[in-house]
Parts: structure tokens; sequence; C-alpha cells
């Protein structure tokens, strides 16, 4: 019987970047009625809830306790700090200058697995995050409003990215030991417990938010992030963080596309090839080969 595991890893990455795309476009529209600090709160606890009724209901095993370093490195970084870093970033730059400063992170991802989990430096994987970043770089020029002028915002992203790489890495050795759903519910909730200095500026801000604000909000908790990051750390489990991390380039084109379709933001021209240049670069971290043009041969 033939192995699906490969296929069910892709399956799952490719779920991920989806929802994580969607992300941008909650973020946006929930953002209009909340700070940066209490939409993370709000996000995490929706995800804590519905995380923590389905480990309940199928009995996940806790994980070792040398794991919980690990654990707190992940649910702090990750799930608290990354979330708050973005949101705040976002607000001093504009959604593509943000997309393309936090892609750095899938470059930090690679070289901090390479040389701390021994992955290597393959050299599809190179070459593709190399085509990849520049694609996102497109995309972020051709989206971006104010450059890289605010100097706060662009700050604030670029620690987002590498709070998001560290614990990547930090993530990927815990797998090994306990399922991708405990692991992403408990990192949620740690990354919830960080994020509770929060705690009264959500009070006073969700009683006076719209409804829309709050079902975006639910969303979010929900879907980019119980789900999505449940299927990523299968999907984590399954393969290299390195080339994992690499499908997240896909994330810029597909929130272009979606902020498209659900926002009415049409896309320049540009931002369109830069996502042809992100899918190009992460077909070749997964080693496919750009097509070449072929010399005529010469019949003597």
């Amino acid at each position: 019987m033939p192995d699906r595991t490969p296929t069910l890893a892709l399956a799952a990455a490719l779920t991920t970047v989806v929802l994580w795309a969607s992300a941008f476009v909650g973020v946006r529209a929930a953002g209009e009625d909340l700070s940066p600090g209490a939409l993370a709160l709000a996000r995490l606890l929706v995800a804590a809830v519905a995380l923590g009724a389905l480990v309940a209901w199928r009995r996940e095993a806790l994980p070792p306790r040398a794991d919980l370093p690990r654990l707190l490195v992940c649910g702090v970084l990750w799930f608290g700090a990354y979330n708050v870093l973005l949101n705040a970033g976002e607000q001093h730059v504009d959604a593509g200058t943000a997309a393309m400063l936090v892609n750095v992170g899938p470059i930090l991802i690679a070289v901090l697995a390479g040389v701390l989990l021994r992955e290597g430096f393959p050299r599809s994987l190179v070459t593709g995050c190399a085509i990849a970043f520049g694609g996102a770089v497109v995309i972020g020029v051709a989206t971006s409003r104010d450059g890289l002028d605010a100097g706060a915002g662009a700050a604030l992203c670029v620690a987002a990215a590498a709070a998001y790489a560290g614990a990547v890495v930090a993530q990927k050795p815990l797998l090994e030991r306990t399922s991708a759903l405990q692991v992403t519910f408990l990192a949620c909730v740690i990354g919830a417990v960080a994020c509770l200095p929060f705690a009264p500026q959500l009070a006073g801000e969700a009683g006076d938010a719209g409804g829309a604000e709050l079902a975006w909000t639910a969303y979010l908790g929900i879907v980019p992030t119980a789900i999505g990051f449940t299927t990523w750390a299968y999907a984590l489990r399954r393969t290299t963080a390195g080339k994992l991390g690499a499908t997240t380039y896909l994330v810029p084109p597909l929130a272009v596309v979606l902020g498209w379709a659900i926002l009415g933001e049409t896309p320049p021209a540009l931002a369109l090839a830069g996502g042809a240049l992100c899918l190009a670069g992460v077909l070749v971290t997964r080693g496919a080969r750009l097509p070449l043009r072929r010399r005529p041969t010469v019949v003597a």
C-alpha cells in the first residue's frame, strides 16, 4: 500500500497557508475596533476554548516535562509575541509592506533549522527561498503605500518574523513526542497567558466593537488559529522545518487574492507577477525544476 504521508502533509500545509492568508483580511477588519494586544488576546482565547474542548474529548496525552521549555518558547514567541508585534506593525505600515517584511521569517527558519536541527541547506531550498522572497518583495512594493519610511512599523514586522522563526524551530522537536493538536492547544494557552496584560483593553474595547468586528475576531480564533496552526503542526511533524517554512511564501499572493475577492481591493498587475514568483519559488523548494529553454539541435 503506497505511503500517503507526503500527500497528507502537503495537503495540511496548503490548508494552513490558505487559512493564514485569510487572517490578513480578518486582522484588517477586526483591527478597526480592537487594539493589537486586545485582538491577539481575544483570538487566542477563542482558539484555546475550541482546541481545549477537542483535546479533552480526544483525551490527548500531555508532553514530557522535559519539553516544557521548548513549549514555553513556542507559545510565548509565536502565539503571543508574533501576533501582538504583527498587529502593532500593521498600524504603522500597510499590509503589503508588512507581508514583505514578515517574509524574512522563512529565510530565518531555513537558516536556524539548517544549523540547530541539522537539516542542512539543500540547493533547492536555498534557490526556492530566494525566488519566493523576491516575489514577496515584488508584492510588497506593488501594494505598499508608504514603503519603508515608517521605521517603527518595519522594526515591529521584522521582530515578528524573528519570533515566528524561533518558535518554529522550537516546535519541531516537540512534535516527535506529542500530537500536533496537543502542542497547538498548549502553545495557544501559553500565548493567551502571555497576553493577559491586555485583558483590561479587551474588556473595554469589546463592549464598543461592532458585531462584524467581533465575528471576524471569532473567525480569527477558530479558523486561522485553531485549525490553521493544527494543520501546520501536523505538516511540520512530517517534513523539514525549512521546506515547510518556504510554503508560507504562498500566503502573500493568496492574501492579495482574498483581499480582492472579499474586500474589493483590486491588486496591481505587479502584485500578480510577484505571486507567480512566490509560487515558482515554493515549487522549487519542493523539488520541482523550472522549465529551461532548450537549445535547438544542430543536424550536420
